[in-house]
């Protein structure tokens, strides 16, 4: 539990609070007030290098300190809890994603370049609805020549290259790696989420690849491609269980301070009752997270857990900052303030990396059909 961690990972913690009130919160003010974006994130990157957190998410082998699930649970509800800034995505450094352990000439020409920063990745999984076929390859010689559309690129909109996932005819899915700038790749559109994310829709034309762009092999693609989002699904949990820390702390503030009616908001016995289900929702999420980056420590296998702490965390978050704007009161619905940018980001929490009603398939799947997980 939060309660539980050692001496290492409370150090972890307090710097990871040093971070958020020392740069995090003054740098994004200063954002607000015109600092250029550039420099912001420059500035943030060096702090989070200074206090070792920027190499927790990358390999030794480039530098990094691989920190475990746990480490990084600590500190990505640490930051969520004390600061509410979109420049809280460069703390962290690139992770490797689905091309972990990849050997030349992928590690050299793309592995590489995002580990440093100078190339970004996409992550190309979704089709369209009205496509008849999978994104799918064919080999001719030494070369795939692959064919399809995605309508969803994580990360396309800016990046250099992507890591697609494609049937590779009579083998099994893949995932391949190819450059935005490549002959036959086509950005159909480009457009920003609720959150902010920068992402593209793509088609690929007969693109022509070498078969070294491959990531592994054929038949293991859906697992590779899976295992990046179950990253990511723990990653959004933890963020969640900080944001609504971040949350019931603004909403506490606001309930105790004097209110123009004379008394408190907080004497109130209908506001102590929702504030009280807002907090026990807080704390169960909070709770099933921490237990879960435990037993991913242990090297268990937590693909039910990450999927329950996925869904919950998100749906428990969007009860929260509702709660909290109901008992704030019209000036939270004003543009700008925390909790009305919160609400319109954190909705896309419930669709990212698996919507919702789907995961929830997903488990009872993995329990009832393939034995896996421990709930």
């Amino acid at each position: 539990m939060p309660d539980a961690l050692t001496a290492e990972l409370e150090a972890l913690r307090d710097r990871a609070y040093s971070l958020a009130r020392d740069v995090l919160q003054p740098v994004h003010a200063e954002l607000i007030a015109g600092l250029p974006r550039a420099e912001a994130r420059r500035r943030v990157v060096a702090a989070s290098k200074a206090a070792g957190i920027f190499p927790l998410t990358q390999p030794a082998a480039y530098g990094g300190t691989e920190a475990g699930p746990l480490a990084l649970t600590v500190v990505r509800d640490e930051l969520a809890a004390h600061c509410h800034t979109p420049l809280a995505g460069t703390v962290f450094g690139p992770t490797p994603g689905v091309l972990a352990g990849v050997a030349e000439p992928l590690r050299g020409r793309y592995l590489a370049p995002l580990l440093k920063g100078e190339k970004r990745g996409g992550f190309a999984f979704t089709e369209p609805d009205d496509t008849p076929r999978h994104t799918h390859a064919v080999r001719r010689g030494d070369s795939l020549v692959i064919t399809g559309r995605k309508s969803y690129v994580t990360g396309g909109g800016d990046a250099d290259f992507l890591n697609v996932l494609v049937d590779v005819e009579g083998e099994g899915r893949a995932m391949v790696v190819i450059d935005c700038t490549g002959p036959g790749v086509t950005i159909e559109r480009r457009f920003e989420s609720m959150d902010g994310g920068h992402h593209a829709a793509f088609r690929f034309d007969a693109v022509e690849v070498d078969a070294s762009q491959l990531i592994g092999k054929a038949g293991d693609g859906m697992s590779r491609a899976l295992r990046q989002i179950g990253d990511t699904r723990l990653a959004i949990a933890a963020d969640a269980v900080g944001r609504m820390r971040y949350v019931l702390t603004m909403l506490t503030t606001h309930l105790v301070a004097p209110h123009r009616a004379g008394d408190r908001l907080s004497d109130r016995e209908g506001v102590r009752l929702r504030y009280a289900d807002l907090r026990i929702k807080a704390f169960a999420a909070r709770s099933m997270v921490y237990r879960t980056a435990r037993l991913a420590e242990s090297g268990r296998n937590v693909v039910n857990e990450v999927t329950a702490c996925k869904v919950f965390a998100s749906e428990a978050l969007h009860e929260v900052i509702d709660g909290a704007i109901q008992l704030t009161g019209g000036i939270a619905l004003n543009v700008g303030h925390p909790l009305e940018r919160l609400y319109r980001e954190v909705r896309v929490l419930r669709i990212a990396e698996g919507a919702s009603d789907v995961l929830r398939l997903n488990l009872a799947r993995g329990k009832l059909e393939l034995g896996l997980g421990e709930i």
